[in-house]
């Protein structure tokens, strides 16, 4: 069904050019959209014309003309006055409104078969032959984004997105759930990542524009064909969730910048409750004070090289050494050492990640 809104801006757009006040009415009497300043109740003759078997008549000094969606009656036209020059409007206008029908249904099949296919609702051979009727390219490169905002979204923030990208029947702007925005974007030969990312710097600039609202932007691998499109969606999904856990500075995360965070974050939690008692001997790095906490971040952050973590710390070098060996005494880990420095890497990970989910459990 076409939005009221739609409607009246259409309705707006026929009385600019023609200057003919037009009205809008379904088929039990409601008004619905109207140019006219003082609309009048015209519920009685409407709901006459709807069972009569004519496809126009003048009533009370207006054209009121039928609407079909294929063969079921929609709308009521009403055109004011009733010479040829208005007939003729009226019979314009109720052929623009029909063919907004047939275009919104097209973009509602293609909105259904694009969320059974990102949710892997379709056998292979549905895909092709809905994908077939709905003239959706097979074999084109696509992306899936996932625009995340914190809060249930609006119909405006879709049609903010969908104004993004100029109405292309080649991209998908729809949802699947009442919190995110999801973007099913075609990829032309030639583009890679660095253009995907800058559409999703672009998307996010959008937004931000129109809400103060937290806004994260996720994205999963390029697809070569329509049927891995849900493969692209869950890696999309994967990354915002990992993003969270590991990249929470970031607004844009990709699936491919996940690194060993994707491996982290599909671990059993008692595996790693198990690998955090091995590593640190029963205590948890949330015992470490912030000092020894910041150390070792910095630390990570220069790839282990004491003399730039020190000039970056502002300390001496003998005390960030004096420090990193306090820690290899409670630890066993010498951060000095890559094997251990990995180990305790992964181990600050997993920490994290199983605080998330703890969090997510209540």
């Amino acid at each position: 069904m076409i939005s009221n809104q739609i409607l009246q801006t259409t309705l707006d757009g026929l009385k600019n050019i023609t200057r003919i006040d037009l009205s809008i009415i379904d088929t039990e009497g409601k008004l619905l959209a109207t140019t006219a300043e003082d609309s009048e109740d015209y519920m009685k003759e409407v709901l006459s014309f709807v069972e009569s078997p004519a496809d126009s008549q003048v009533v009370r000094g207006h054209q009121f003309f039928k609407v079909f969606d294929e063969q079921q009656l929609e709308y009521v036209l009403l055109a004011d006055g009733t010479s040829e020059d208005v007939y003729m409007v009226g019979k314009i206008a109720a052929f623009q409104i029909q063919n907004l029908l047939v275009a919104y249904k097209e973009r509602f099949d293609k909105d259904n078969f694009i969320k059974n296919l990102l949710l892997d609702n379709l056998l292979l051979v549905d895909i092709y032959n809905r994908a077939k009727k709905l003239h959706v390219d097979i074999d084109v490169r696509r992306v899936v984004y996932i625009i995340e905002i914190n809060r249930e979204k609006d119909s405006a923030v879709l049609e903010s997105v969908r104004g993004l990208f100029g109405g292309k029947s080649k991209d998908f702007i729809t949802a699947v759930d009442e919190k995110n925005v999801i973007v099913v974007k075609e990829v032309a030969q030639g583009e890679g990542y660095p253009e995907i990312n800058k559409t999703a710097r672009m998307i996010l600039n959008l937004l931000r524009a129109e809400t103060s609202e937290d806004i994260h932007i996720a994205y999963g691998a390029i697809v070569p064909e329509l049927k891995e499109v849900s493969r692209s969606y869950k890696e999309a999904k994967m990354a915002l969730d990992i993003g969270k856990i590991f990249f929470e500075d970031k607004d844009i995360i990709s699936y491919s910048a996940l690194g060993i965070g994707r491996l982290i974050y599909q671990l059993p939690i008692p595996l790693c409750k198990m690998f955090i008692r091995e590593v640190f001997d029963g205590k948890s790095p949330d015992d470490f004070d912030e000092e020894t906490l910041t150390t070792i971040n910095k630390f990570f952050e220069n790839s282990l090289n004491v003399s730039e973590t020190s000039r970056q710390l502002y300390i001496h070098r003998n005390t960030l050494v004096y420090r990193l060996d306090k820690l290899q005494k409670s630890t066993g880990l010498d951060l000095r050492i890559f094997e251990d420095a990995i180990t305790f890497k992964i181990a600050l990970m997993v920490v994290k990640y199983m605080k998330y989910m703890e969090t997510l459990d209540y």
